[in-house]
């Protein structure tokens, strides 16, 4: 009898291990496509760069680098976990800090409200913790 349950407990592991895989699947194909969609993205704010406008199709094509690159760590994530069953964190905390300075990049400063520093100030903060947390995850990784 404890034999069966023990193989019945394993059959339940097994199946929701393999939809958890699947799912995991699912969303790197779906990641992977949105950072083609991101890519074309970044190479129509080039194209506006040239044709149009230097400095509005400039801030586009860095605003969809930026978020390629946030996409492409999260990927990353996804993968290293589908590899390993193991999931990192520094490329989490990687595309934390991307998220943070595009954030920043595009902080627009025409009316400086303290309501406005005060965000400049919460994503400067969240910057700095999120560097101190890549820099503690690196050392306990080299140790």
């Amino acid at each position: 009898m404890n034999t069966e349950k023990a193989s019945f407990q394993s059959r339940m592991v097994n199946t929701v291990t393999s939809g958890t895989v699947l799912v995991y699947l699912i969303i790197a194909l779906i990641l992977l496509a949105l950072a083609f969609v991101s890519l074309y993205d970044v190479v129509l704010g080039f194209s506006i760069m040239i044709t149009e406008s230097g400095a509005a199709g400039m801030l586009h094509a860095l605003h969809a680098v930026l978020l390629t690159i946030i996409i492409a760590e999260v990927l990353e994530t996804v993968l290293v976990y589908l590899r390993t069953n193991i999931i990192q964190v520094r490329p989490i905390l990687i595309a934390g800090i991307t998220a943070m300075v595009r954030r920043l990049l595009f902080f627009e400063a025409e009316i400086l409200t303290p309501l406005r520093l005060w965000e400049l100030g919460l994503s400067t903060l969240a910057i700095l913790v999120l560097t101190i947390a890549i820099y503690a995850v690196s050392r306990n990784e080299n140790e």
